[in-house]
């Protein structure tokens, strides 16, 4: 048996034909207006004044404020999102079993109520008591945890909803650049607000409490414009039977035989990881290696407000080179950039170029992902018969956290193995080791990337269009292509 579930829009459980299935084609890949695609932006754009606070400042929060050991923030760091990781799953698989969907569909809801719970915690993790070592080390992993699992099930309906909105592949684009413009465009913010915030107050602890509060209410404004804007537009056929027996094998199923999405797995892991590493130690490299923290906020502007600039490009190279060569040319182009920035001698001249570079060249790739996770959705229901957008994106989402988990690895384990003293002055060999961490091993990691993606991701386009017809068009069958 076989049921559109997904999504305001009824249709029958056969197979659409006639006037009826151009109908549903209109549907599947009906233009969206600009303000839905902004609207869509709008959510990472709230989702980045919760989750880039922590990726960039809780490192430093935890080792230079409440003074808890680099190896022990290491620590926290990896178990959390170790810990979140497996959570994703989980949160995915709920969303999906999802019942009774409304007129608001099956996935804003629950991003909606999850993103006020994030703003929450986020105030919460820039918190802490007058406790011991001991004490402060378990509040930090209790509220890191649970910030992390309210942010999976904030985070993986927000990723799922734009492979419901449309299946059109330039209009998946626009929503791949939009959402990365509301996460640059946050970064941007944050990066260049929270700092002169926080050195408002006298006492830092006042100062990063006050300075998260803040941005957690403009996420929540983001979250809620996405929200209100935008709709559910695919009616999705699902194969009720083969959910009503689908299982955790079904489910590594849909994971490990869509190849596509894992070679996105790959990927993410390390231009994640890459990206998380530069933003952590932004600020340990501007007040230790520049000799001036006050620089970060400038560092920052500069770096982001062009990355701005680069994914507005996105559309017209996708549109030129296809999905696929434009994150490989960019992944290459920020592979020599991070490179050169680390042999060439520290200069905040040539560190400004060549980091702005960087971070552009990686801005785009990333942006694509997006699109590239819807396709690799809707791969999965071609591939396999049974649809599983939450569990596709959690798997998806898992190899952020591990990327996340990752960074903080490097990040942190840098400063211990290399001597990190907090608020004093550094010895040569923790400055280099600030520096590799910084570019280094985004360079390292961006070129591992690119090689992946150039081999190995085989949903070209145009192989993608003839899997959207397929299942616009419903020639499927029990999981199988008619």
């Amino acid at each position: 048996m076989q049921e559109y579930v997904t999504g305001p829009i009824t249709a029958p459980s056969k197979k659409p034909t006639g006037t009826q299935n151009i109908n549903n084609q209109i549907n599947h890949f009906q233009r969206l207006s600009w303000k839905e695609k902004i609207s869509y932006g709008f959510g990472d754009f709230g989702n980045g004044f919760m989750f880039d606070l922590g990726q960039a400042y809780l490192t430093k929060y935890w080792i230079d404020i409440c003074a808890i050991p680099a190896a022990a923030v290491a620590g926290i760091f990896a178990f959390t999102k170790i810990f979140d990781a497996f959570m994703d799953p989980i949160a995915g698989s709920l969303i999906d079993r999802r019942k009774n969907i409304g007129s608001r569909g099956k996935f804003r809801p629950v991003m909606m109520i999850s993103s006020i719970l994030l703003a929450l915690l986020t105030v919460v993790t820039f918190t802490m008591p007058e406790l011991s070592l001991s004490g402060k080390i378990l509040f930090a992993y209790a509220a890191y945890m649970a910030w992390g699992l309210v942010y999976s099930f904030t985070n993986i309906p927000y990723g799922s909803l734009a492979s419901v909105m449309t299946r059109d592949v330039n209009e998946r684009s626009q929503l791949a650049t939009t959402r990365q413009a509301g996460s640059i465009g946050a970064q941007l913010i944050t990066g260049i607000g929270f700092v002169p915030i926080v050195l408002v107050f006298d006492n830092p602890h006042h100062g990063f409490f006050i300075a998260a509060a803040i941005m957690a209410v403009i996420g929540i404004v983001g979250f809620y414009i996405c929200y209100r804007n935008t709709k559910e537009n695919v009616p999705v056929m699902r194969n009720t039977q083969a959910e009503k027996k689908a299982g955790f094998k079904d489910y590594l199923k849909v994971v490990f035989t869509n190849k596509p999405l894992l070679c996105i797995i790959l990927m993410t892991l390390f231009t994640i990881s890459a990206m998380n590493t530069n933003n952590q130690m932004m600020i340990f490299f501007c007040q230790y290696n520049l000799g001036n923290m006050g620089l970060q906020p400038l560092v920052n502007g500069i770096m982001m407000g062009c990355s701005v600039l680069g994914i507005l490009m996105i559309p017209k190279l996708v549109k030129l080179f296809g999905k696929k060569r434009t994150a490989v040319g960019g992944l290459l182009i920020g592979f020599v950039a991070n490179i050169l920035n680390f042999v060439i001698a520290t200069n905040i001249y040539t560190f400004i170029v060549l980091v702005t570079i960087g971070y552009v060249a990686l801005a785009i790739p990333n942006g694509i992902t997006w699109a590239f996770v819807s396709d690799v959705i809707d791969y999965g229901e071609w591939h396999n018969g049974i649809r599983k957008e939450g569990i596709t994106y959690a798997a998806f989402n898992f190899s952020r956290k591990m990327a996340q988990a990752l960074a903080a690895i490097v990040s942190s384990g840098i400063l211990v193995l290399t001597g990190y003293v907090s608020n004093t002055v550094q010895s040569a060999e923790t400055l280099t080791g600030i520096k590799a961490a910084m570019t280094l091993y985004p360079g390292v990691a961006l070129g591992i990337a690119a090689v992946i993606i150039s081999i190995f991701y085989g949903l070209s386009d145009n192989k993608y269009k003839k899997i959207a017809d397929d299942l616009s068009n419903g020639l499927w069958e029990n999981g199988q292509i008619k």
